[in-house]
């Protein structure tokens, strides 16, 4: 399993935490488990460390904790959503962290089973849910969503400029026979494009398949609540990496980690009082991009964005 995957801007994302993980007793958590290889990497870098990782998957559960089984109790395992990490915290009884990861988008495991979904390339079930006990499949958001929430999914999470076009095929072809593999739609988006649209930026049914799968598992709602949850749980030096793999999970980790950053003080104060300081210090200067060689080592880091940031001041109302 290891070698089947190879976690992405892994380095980048050690040295990142690494000045919060050093010291005993320090607790990390993996927000986005996967198939455990940053996990495994936390683990191994950072002997004195407690792991606590989470996943909606739980198949990804099950093999990462065979992979993780190893380090015994310092790795501690969670069936969950990552906005769920307080309620996890709190039954844990750990108060505050000092490291967490997220590694947002679909995992490698997810990609790479075909029954899954998730992959334009081969022909699936279009399920495409993250935890297959749990929710509407892709298949069901096709086959009942009125065409405008259609429209809206396509043009606000895949960023599909010919989003009517190609609902306006789909509420004609599911009236004939209702959806259930992902062939038959790749096929219909294909023919429903114009030809400019065709012959740039890949596989033209990437944007729709990204909306179907954003919608289905609910992950920028969930990720608004996630990353203002993981940032309220770091301790006094604790820090925080994310990895975004496209522009509307990178643009709502930018906007909280750039809001803690600031001064919340009302404009012309000659001294800014303690309660408006920032909360939160920035570690990178704008997104971090992977080098040619992270992307050799694996092609899906190509659209990663990596954004830290450290905690050094408490809330007032803690």
């Amino acid at each position: 399993m290891s070698q089947r995957h190879v976690p992405v801007m892994l380095q980048r994302c050690l040295d990142m935490l690494a000045p919060a993980l050093a010291q005993p007793g320090a607790v990390v958590v993996d927000c986005t488990l996967g198939l455990g290889g940053h996990s495994e990497a936390l683990l191994s870098t950072f002997p004195a460390c407690r792991l606590v990782a989470l996943d909606r998957d739980k198949e990804a559960l099950r093999l990462s904790g065979e992979r993780l089984a190893p380090f015994g109790d310092r790795a501690t395992l969670v069936h969950a959503v990552y906005d769920e990490l307080p309620e996890v915290l709190e039954r844990l009884d750990i108060p505050r962290v000092q490291g967490v990861l997220f590694d947002l988008g679909v995992s490698s495991m997810q990609l790479d089973e075909a029954d899954r979904g998730f992959a334009y390339a081969q022909d699936a079930p279009l399920d495409m849910r993250m935890d297959q006990t749990t929710g509407m499949s892709a298949a069901e958001v096709l086959n009942t969503y009125p065409a405008g929430e259609l429209v809206r999914i396509l043009r606000q999470y895949g960023e599909e400029k010919q989003a009517k076009r190609i609902v306006s095929a789909v509420v004609r072809e599911r009236e004939k026979e209702p959806f259930s593999n992902s062939a038959r739609l790749v096929e219909l988006i294909r023919d429903a494009l114009p030809q400019a649209a065709k012959r740039t930026g890949g596989n033209p049914a990437k944007r729709t398949f990204q909306a179907l799968r954003i919608e289905v598992n609910g992950e920028l709602s969930v990720l608004e609540r996630a990353i203002p949850a993981a940032v309220k749980a770091l301790a006094v030096g604790g820090r925080i990496a994310v990895l975004s793999y496209q522009s509307l999970e990178d643009r709502l980790v930018k906007q909280v980690f750039a809001a803690g950053a600031a001064t919340t003080a009302p404009p012309g104060l000659p001294v800014v009082p303690e309660q408006y300081q920032p909360r939160l210090q920035l570690l990178t200067r704008g997104a971090e991009l992977p080098t040619e060689e992270e992307v050799a080592e694996n092609r899906r880091a190509a659209p990663a964005r990596l954004r830290g940031a450290q905690r050094i001041r408490e809330d007032v109302n803690g």
